[in-house]
C-alpha cells in the first residue's frame, strides 16, 4: 500500500538531478551523465513544448515534481515525475546547457522569469509511495508513454516492489488486461536477448516497435511456434518461453523488426493485417516452413493457405466487387466504351474459369467410372 503524499515545498533547481532509470529511455541511459540524459530529453521528447510554455506563463505551482532523496535525507533530489519539465526549467535558465544539447531554438528566459525558476515545487517521497498515481498517469492516464516505456515501469513495479500484476492492473484501472500483455512481452523480450537470440540494436528501423512484440503474442499462431499461451504469458513468469524454442522466439522477433546486420528487412510492415497473416502461415506446418527457409509473409501465407483456399477466397472476392458493380450500373454507366470493354472482359474470364472447373469436374467423372483389371 502506498503512503500518503506529502505537501509540496520549494526547492532549489540546482539540487534536483534528472532520473536515470526513466521508464521513456527504455533502460538505456543508466550511469549516463546528467547532461547526456538532457540531451536525450530535448532530442526525443518534446521538451521545447514545455519550456516555451514555462517561459511564457511561468512554473504551474499545482503540477510539483516528484523527487527523491539522492542519499540517504539529501539534497540533492532526483526527480522521478518531471523530467521534462526540469529540463525545459535547466535549459531556459542556463546557455551553457542549451549549447550543449544544441537547443539553438529556445530562447532565454527574462531575469525575472529567471528569479522565480531558481526555486521550484516538489513533493519529497519514495518510489513505491507514489508509482499508482505515476502509473495511472503515464500507462492508462492522460499523459501516455510509449509501451515500451509502460511496459518497462510495469516490471520495475511488480519486480523492485513486488506488487502482483493483478494489483497493478486494479490500481491503473486496467480492465484490458494491458499490464499483462505489456508485461509479457517485455519477459519474452528480455528472454530473448539473454539467450542472444534476438538484438534490438540490430533492428532494421531506427524506431523499436515494441508493439508489435506484445500484440503478436496475443495470436495462437505465435503463441503454438513459440510453445506457451496466454495462461503462461499473463502470470508473471520471466522466460514465458520454453528453453527449446528460443530459436523459434529469435525467428518471431527477427521477423517482426529485421536484422541490419544480416541484411534482413522485416517481415511486418504494419500491424494489421500483417500480424494476422504471420500466425495463419505458422498454423500450418508448409507455412512455417516457407517462413523459416527466408520466404516473404505474402508468399509463405499463400503457401500456408493452399491453392484451394486461395481460389476460394479470390472467387468470393471477385463475386463481392462485382456485386459493388452491378449496384452502380444504372448510376455509374452512361456508354463510356472502356467500362463495357471491361464488362466483357470479366464476362469472358469468368467462362473460361467455369469451363476449366467443368473440364476438370468430366474427368475425374470418367476417371471414376473406369473398370479396374
Amino acid at each position: 500500500m502506498t503512503g500518503a503524499v506529502q505537501a509540496a515545498e520549494f526547492i532549489a533547481v540546482d539540487d534536483l538531478r534528472f532520473d536515470q532509470i526513466n521508464p521513456r529511455f527504455h533502460g538505456e541511459e543508466e550511469n549516463e551523465s546528467q547532461d547526456v540524459i538532457a540531451r536525450r530529453l530535448w532530442r526525443e521528447f518534446a521538451v521545447d513544448e514545455i519550456a516555451d510554455s514555462i517561459a511564457a506563463n511561468g512554473f504551474f505551482q499545482h503540477e510539483p515534481l516528484f523527487v527523491i532523496p539522492e542519499g540517504d535525507d539529501g539534497p540533492p533530489y532526483v526527480v522521478i515525475e518531471g523530467n521534462r519539465r526540469l529540463a525545459a526549467v535547466k535549459l531556459l535558465c542556463s546557455a551553457k546547457l542549451r549549447r550543449e544539447v544544441k537547443a539553438t531554438n529556445l530562447p532565454e528566459a527574462t531575469d525575472e522569469r529567471q528569479q522565480e525558476l531558481r526555486r521550484i515545487p516538489a513533493i519529497i517521497t519514495q518510489r513505491g509511495e507514489v508509482w499508482p498515481l505515476i502509473g495511472f498517469k503515464h500507462v492508462n492516464g492522460p499523459q501516455h508513454w510509449d509501451s515500451m516505456a509502460k511496459a518497462e515501469y510495469i516490471a520495475w513495479v511488480h519486480e523492485k516492489i513486488g506488487v502482483p500484476l493483478s494489483e497493478i492492473a486494479q490500481q491503473l484501472g486496467d480492465r484490458n488486461i494491458t499490464v499483462v500483455r505489456l508485461y509479457g512481452g517485455l519477459t519474452a523480450l528480455k528472454q530473448a536477448e539473454r539467450a542472444g537470440e534476438f538484438n534490438r540494436d540490430h533492428r532494421f528501423k531506427k524506431r523499436f516497435y515494441f508493439s508489435h512484440l506484445y500484440t503478436a503474442l496475443g495470436y495462437k499462431g505465435v503463441m503454438d511456434y513459440l510453445g506457451t499461451n496466454s495462461k503462461r504469458l499473463q502470470a508473471g513468469d520471466s522466460d514465458p518461453v520454453p528453453t527449446d524454442k528460443l530459436g523459434n522466439l529469435g525467428r518471431v522477433c527477427l521477423w517482426l523488426y529485421g536484422d541490419k546486420e544480416l541484411g534482413k528487412p522485416p517481415l511486418i510492415r504494419r500491424q494489421n493485417p500483417d500480424l494476422r497473416h504471420l500466425s495463419a502461415t505458422l498454423e500450418t506446418p508448409v507455412g512455417r516452413a516457407a517462413l523459416e527457409s527466408g520466404q516473404g509473409l505474402d508468399s509463405a501465407l499463400d503457401i500456408a493457405k493452399g491453392d484451394t483456399r486461395i481460389l476460394r477466397d479470390a472467387l468470393i472476392e471477385a463475386k463481392t466487387v462485382l456485386q459493388t458493380a452491378k449496384g452502380r450500373v444504372v448510376t455509374g454507366y452512361r456508354g463510356a466504351p472502356d467500362i463495357r470493354e471491361y464488362a466483357r472482359d470479366v464476362l469472358a474470364l469468368a467462362r473460361t474459369i467455369e469451363e476449366e472447373m467443368r473440364l476438370i469436374d468430366v474427368e475425374a467423372s470418367s476417371q471414376v467410372r473406369q473398370p479396374s483389371y
